[in-house]
């Protein structure tokens, strides 16, 4: 009796112990693990980064070096990558964005920073930049990150760039953004709306209520927790009517896409854009990103509210990162840090 007693006390001080340790308001330890500062790939940012079918997948990217000019002939390409553990990369797919030959309806244009989900068993390829003078209104997937189709030529909230996308609800949502006249002519428009589609072809535009978050874009990657989108700070870009930059770093969260929850009005972390966000160990994540210049803080949070920093992150400042959930970790690949460095994220 007196033993039974003792290992219940004592599983009892184990459940507590955890509990402790995954109270919101209290921090975990993690470390980063150096993976390769080497891989296959030329450096890039803004390329797409998915978890499926046990692989990660790497989607164009856009690098203006000259020394790197035989894989991006036009800033941006078309290339798609696989790994299944981050230090052995294959060419799942070569670059055909190359020349003004380039058929944009057998393939899809180079881009960077546009949506990327994985949704139905399939890779996904929404919208996209307009660093060619135009704008990618259009839809793409694929089963196999080798063949791809068109699915939708030219969406109705196709005419802009710097969106944030996530699959919710078994739906692809498509919020914010804005158009970019110095790149592409246009009209200045900055977004603050929601569209969601099951299909990529019919789109359905929602009416968020207010209050809800401000126009903005440039979140890289997705964030769904508890049932709940989050969009997690943000900001604009540049443009000849509005020269100056905004940069944020308030918290929303909706479960519905009309009524928006602000849990924090500024978070603890810089405000900032082309930053990258993840949900993985049951936290919201947010990394790096731009704010005058490039950063290297790591932040996470299990409610939105109580945010606490990853101390002593080891690799270069960078914005427009890849930022994959695979594997049991979350890893960290290329960036504006301009290396083809891979790291990996686990708790201590």
């Amino acid at each position: 009796m007196l033993r039974a007693c003792l290992a219940s006390l004592l599983l009892l001080s184990h459940i507590g112990a955890s509990v402790a340790a995954d109270d919101p308001a209290k921090p975990v330890d993690y470390e980063w693990v150096k993976v390769t500062m080497n891989a296959a790939f030329a450096p890039r940012d803004g390329a797409g980064a998915l978890s499926f079918q046990g692989k990660m997948w790497f989607l164009g990217g856009w690098n203006p070096g000259a020394a790197t000019r035989a894989f991006f002939p036009r800033i941006c390409n078309n290339e798609v990558w696989s790994s299944k553990d981050g230090a052995e990369w294959i060419l799942e797919k070569p670059n055909t964005f190359k020349d003004r030959s380039f058929d944009a309806k057998a393939d899809w244009e180079g881009r960077h920073t546009a949506g990327y989900a994985v949704y139905r068993d399939k890779l996904w390829i929404l919208g996209g930049d307009c660093n060619q003078g135009n704008y990618q209104p259009d839809v793409w997937n694929s089963a196999d990150g080798k063949t791809w189709k068109l699915i939708n030529p030219a969406t109705p909230w196709g005419q802009r760039a710097l969106h944030y996308t996530v699959v919710h609800a078994d739906k692809i949502w498509v919020m914010g953004g804005q158009t970019m006249p110095a790149f592409a002519k246009s009209d200045e428009a900055f977004y603050r709306d929601v569209w969601t589609t099951t299909d990529g072809v019919e789109w359905t535009q929602l009416k968020p209520q207010e209050p809800y978050w401000s126009a903005r874009g440039m979140i890289g990657g997705s964030a769904i927790h508890q049932g709940r989108i989050w969009i997690l700070g943000g900001g604009t870009y540049d443009t000849p009517k509005i020269p100056t930059r905004q940069y944020m770093n308030d918290v929303w969260s909706s479960a519905d896409g009309v009524k928006w929850t602000r849990h924090i009005e500024a978070a603890p972390w810089a405000p900032r854009q082309y930053h990258d966000v993840a949900v993985w160990d049951d936290r919201l994540w947010v990394m790096e990103g731009y704010a005058k210049a490039n950063r290297k803080d790591v932040w996470y949070s299990a409610d939105g509210e109580h945010w606490f920093e990853v101390p002593n992150t080891p690799w270069q400042p960078r914005h427009a990162a890849s930022v994959f959930v695979h594997n049991g970790a979350l890893w960290m690949v290329a960036g504006n840090n301009m290396e083809s460095d891979v790291w990996r994220l686990r708790r201590k």
